[in-house]
């Protein structure tokens, strides 16, 4: 129940969701995920991420192309002048309508197409002999 609890309150407060997680996802689906913490016992170890990743944060340029999406429920939401401040070389930039932390099981269609938009900017910057 304790697992649940956690992957539920997760669900809830970085989805977009109309008062509850099973609006955004099926309820088969929310078990589903909650079953894949449990049966591998990997819950900590995906929580040390967060924890490693907001205990100091990097703030250190980033040359390399970058794509961006940014949806609205996201843990936090960046602006796309913090962003150019950070990442020197964003190839695809674009603020999603809806969908949250959790994209890939909210918005797999749209997440999808984001990301062969950022890589076809890659493949047209390399075909003009731009620096990737």
């Amino acid at each position: 129940m304790g697992q649940a609890a956690w992957i539920l309150e997760k669900f809830f407060e970085w989805m977009e969701v109309d008062g509850a997680p099973d609006t955004a996802l099926a309820p088969d689906h929310l078990l589903d995920n909650v079953m894949m913490y449990w049966l591998t016992a990997s819950a900590a170890s995906s929580a040390r991420l967060y924890w490693e990743s907001f205990y100091k944060i990097d703030l250190e340029p980033v040359d390399f192309p970058v794509g961006c999406t940014i949806f609205p429920k996201e843990i936090s939401v960046p602006s796309r002048r913090w962003a150019e401040a950070r990442f020197h070389n964003i190839i695809h930039f674009n603020e999603a309508e809806r969908g949250g932390h959790f994209a890939a099981l909210e918005q797999p269609a749209f997440l999808a197409e984001e990301i062969r938009a950022s890589f076809r900017n890659v493949e047209v910057n390399s075909k003009r002999g731009a620096s990737i």
